[in-house]
């Protein structure tokens, strides 16, 4: 482990969340962050109630899940109520005291120096977690960088509760130890109208400084647009087969859950309007937001004669077999097999999937959600784009691209080197390296 490059430390950090596990956004944003501050000079360690990361370096307390059977049932004593027990307080605050414990025991255990936690103190899933946490460091005055994806007041099924006074104290808590990130200007906006915090814009980001190996270069390594031979990766070579698209059809990609804000009818009115043979395949499974969703998913491509097949139980975010012996593939593995992308949100927090599909060189179907128009359309992104609904020149352009290989290459192209600019590996490090350097001045007077 190299030594941090502002103290010549070698740093501890750990990461706080209530799940640290799967292909969720803010799992993946996570272990990006892990990457970058491990290329900075710093070891990470995680505190979660779901983890994939290696037992020696982390800490698995269970109820710090969402999922957690006390937790739910709390959550449920909590909202759509504006009144509460005074039992449910008396839980929160037995909770709130046996999590600070497990808190305490992993920053000992791991020698922390710096708290990185990963929207725990923004979306109120579990209380006494939130409220643990901050005083935690409250007490404790340890330098902590909160990122911060989403907060309660975006999503409806928070605003009718009965923890106001938890929400303001903790979701998301003004301590002066704390430096705040958030993923888009509205929320920065927002959290500063709200709360009088001031925060840093940081945005999700993928690795453009590094291709993936499916996307050709050129001898100045930029990148082209073409797709690299396919055909090298021997474990992906199957994936169209797997998913049961014939080789003279299109493979229209819906990376998401299936959940009522992303939109997904649209996807299905244009591969229905595209009068093509393509296949719609969809990633993702529904997820803990129920499945009457999904049933209307299913009902509609029924109606509109769309082929759309639900793959979530050969995709995971590692390889490996399911109990029939099939092939696991990762989404990355998808990806590089697509004709195209859609991704019609209503709402977005940032959109994972949009930078996923320019990493991969895909051309993309985006719909206007407010944070793409204020934050990443005006950036110059070429995309095949939709105003709440498909509309005509939607459906053109769409066809011009899946069957003009110049004009999308020059699409791609284009996308790679604007997200490389404003969303790679770089602009995290470079961020991050403003928020450490007032991290480490805490850091050193502590350490005197």
């Amino acid at each position: 482990m190299n030594a941090c490059k502002y103290c010549g430390k070698v740093h501890r950090l750990g990461f706080i969340s209530t799940r640290i596990a799967g292909t969720d956004g803010v799992s993946l944003e996570t272990e990006k962050w892990a990457e970058v501050f491990q290329r900075e000079g710093f070891e990470c360690f995680y505190f979660a109630g779901e983890l994939d990361r290696p037992a020696e370096v982390s800490i698995l307390y269970e109820k710090a899940h969402f999922k957690h059977p006390v937790i739910k049932k709390l959550h449920n004593q909590c909202y759509g109520v504006t009144v509460r027990n005074r039992s449910t307080t008396k839980q929160i605050y037995a909770l709130k005291v046996e999590m600070k414990d497990a808190l305490y025991a992993f920053m000992e255990k791991f020698d922390l120096d710096l708290l990185v936690p990963e929207n725990v103190l923004t979306i109120p899933l579990n209380i006494p977690l939130g409220l643990a946490l901050t005083e935690v460091i409250s007490e404790t005055g340890i330098p902590t960088i909160a990122h911060h994806h989403d907060f309660f007041w975006e999503r409806q099924n928070f605003k009718t509760n009965a923890v106001w006074e938890y929400l303001n104290m903790a979701f998301p808590p003004h301590v002066p130890h704390i430096h705040h990130t958030v993923i888009n200007t509205s929320a920065d906006n927002q959290l500063s109208l709200r709360t009088g915090i001031s925060a840093t814009v940081i945005p999700n980001v993928m690795d453009f400084d590094d291709p993936p190996p499916t996307v050709a270069t050129d001898d100045a390594g930029q990148v082209t647009g073409a797709q690299a031979p396919i055909g090298d990766d021997r474990y992906a070579c199957d994936v169209r087969r797997d998913l049961g698209v014939a080789e003279d059809e299109l493979l229209i990609l819906q990376p998401t859950r299936v959940v009522k804000r992303k939109g997904i009818e649209h996807a299905i009115e244009l591969v229905s309007r595209l009068n093509l043979k393509a296949k719609l395949v969809i990633s993702h499974a529904s997820g803990d937001e129920g499945y009457d969703y999904e049933h209307r998913v299913r009902e509609y491509s029924r109606m509109m004669n769309v082929d759309t097949v639900f793959v979530s139980d050969i995709i995971n975010h590692k390889r490996g077999t399911t109990a029939k012996g099939e092939k696991i593939y990762t989404l990355y593995d998808i990806y590089p097999h697509a004709d195209l992308v859609t991704y019609p949100s209503n709402f977005e927090g940032f959109g994972n999937a949009f930078l996923e599909a320019i990493y991969f060189c895909k051309p993309i179907l985006v719909n206007t959600y407010s944070i793409y128009s204020m934050d990443i359309k005006p950036k110059g992104f070429a995309v095949v784009e939709m105003d709440g609904y498909v509309s005509a020149e939607t459906v053109a352009k769409a066809r011009k691209v899946l069957s003009d290989a110049k004009y999308r290459r020059k699409m791609v192209a284009h996308n790679y080197k604007i997200a490389t600019t404003y969303y790679s590996y770089t602009v995290l490090r470079r961020k991050l390296r403003n928020l450490l350097t007032d991290c480490m001045a805490c850091l050193k007077k502590n350490d005197n």
